[in-house]
């Protein structure tokens, strides 16, 4: 281990070894529960930081094996069925690690949890175990059956897109991670967070499906209305890969702006000008090629694009007859 910089021998053999020695951050052994995109992606990334992966455990041994090779260094592979019936390597892999992380569908979560909470009971633990899982939408409650057994349960939900498996170094570095919890799981959920170079915050469990909601409008939404506005283009003589290409620099353009300002301040064109004359022409292109689901979009942000500029906007008139087309457009 390095001694303290600059000190002499003799002054170094005379120091404590706590003052002469860097220290260093504990290193877990975690089995992962559920290693699709994002099972398997913090896998790889927690091995990246120094911790172990023992087991990874997934429905199918073909998705398990995939996932151990990405995540590497020796993660042992098992589909769900061969929990019930455990090798005794694999058993002291298992019961050995100190860290569960369940990473499944929220849909089956709860039932994950008591058939881990079975196998677990079966074992005396030498010390705290902990466990964590991924959803956005659920509260640690959810681990109840492991808490019985013992675990000091918790949440740890990353707010980044993870569109497939990635062995990406320092993909979640400046992402943040939402824990919440039981206080010694919570306390390991953001060592962790630490360890990918991430940012921790915490909120009220009650408040976990509202949250996820929101990660949901400001994620998946709007990948969603991207689609809508590839499809308009397709309208307009364009294929969806050159209009892909065509409107990601402009939605990069947008979320640059957010990170610096507030959303009033951020938003640009028709509804941040009060355009009228263009919302009107907008209204009609959409009419005469029957989108209505692009239009029904259209008119819902169009009005919460006018909520937020027209509190500071002194030309108030143009504003409200924006507001007064897309009313009349919504009731026909």
């Amino acid at each position: 281990m390095p001694t303290i910089a600059n000190g002499s021998r003799k002054k170094s053999q005379g120091a404590s070894a706590s003052s002469s020695r860097i220290r260093q951050p504990k290193r877990l052994r975690i089995s992962i529960i559920g290693a699709g995109r994002l099972g398997a992606t913090l896998g790889r990334a927690l091995t990246q930081a120094g911790h172990r992966i023992e087991l990874v455990v997934t429905k199918h041994q073909g998705s398990a094996r995939r996932a151990a090779k990405l995540i590497g260094n020796g993660a042992e592979p098992l589909d769900a069925n061969q929990l019930e019936d455990l090798t005794s390597p694999e058993r002291d892999r298992l019961f050995g690690s100190d860290l569960v992380l369940i990473s499944t569908p929220d849909d089956v979560l709860e039932a994950v949890a008591r058939r881990l909470a079975t196998l677990f009971r079966t074992q005396r633990s030498k010390g705290q175990r902990f466990a964590l899982h991924t959803s956005g939408a659920l509260s640690s409650q959810v681990l109840r059956p492991l808490q019985t057994a013992g675990f000091a349960v918790g949440s740890l939900h990353p707010l980044i897109s993870i569109a497939g498996r990635t062995s990406r170094k320092n993909l979640f570095a400046g992402a943040y991670f939402c824990v919440e919890g039981n206080p010694a799981a919570v306390r390991v959920a953001r060592s962790l967070v630490r360890d990918l170079k991430g940012q921790s915050f915490t909120i009220d469990a009650r408040s976990k499906a509202l949250y996820h909601a929101a990660a949901v409008m400001s994620s998946g939404h709007v990948t969603a209305l991207f689609d809508v506005a590839i499809e308009m283009l397709k309208h307009c003589g364009l294929t969806a890969r050159r209009t892909q290409q065509l409107l990601q620099p402009l939605l990069a353009s947008a979320t640059t702006n957010l990170a610096s300002k507030s959303p009033a301040q951020a938003l640009t064109g028709t509804f941040a000008r009060g355009d009228v004359a263009t919302a009107r022409r907008h209204l009609a292109a959409m009419k005469s090629k029957n989108l209505k689901e692009a239009a029904a979009a259209y008119l819902l942000l169009g009005m919460r694009s006018l909520e937020l500029v027209e509190p500071v906007r002194s030309d108030i008139d143009r504003f409200r007859e924006i507001k007064k087309l897309l009313t009349r457009f919504r009731q026909v």
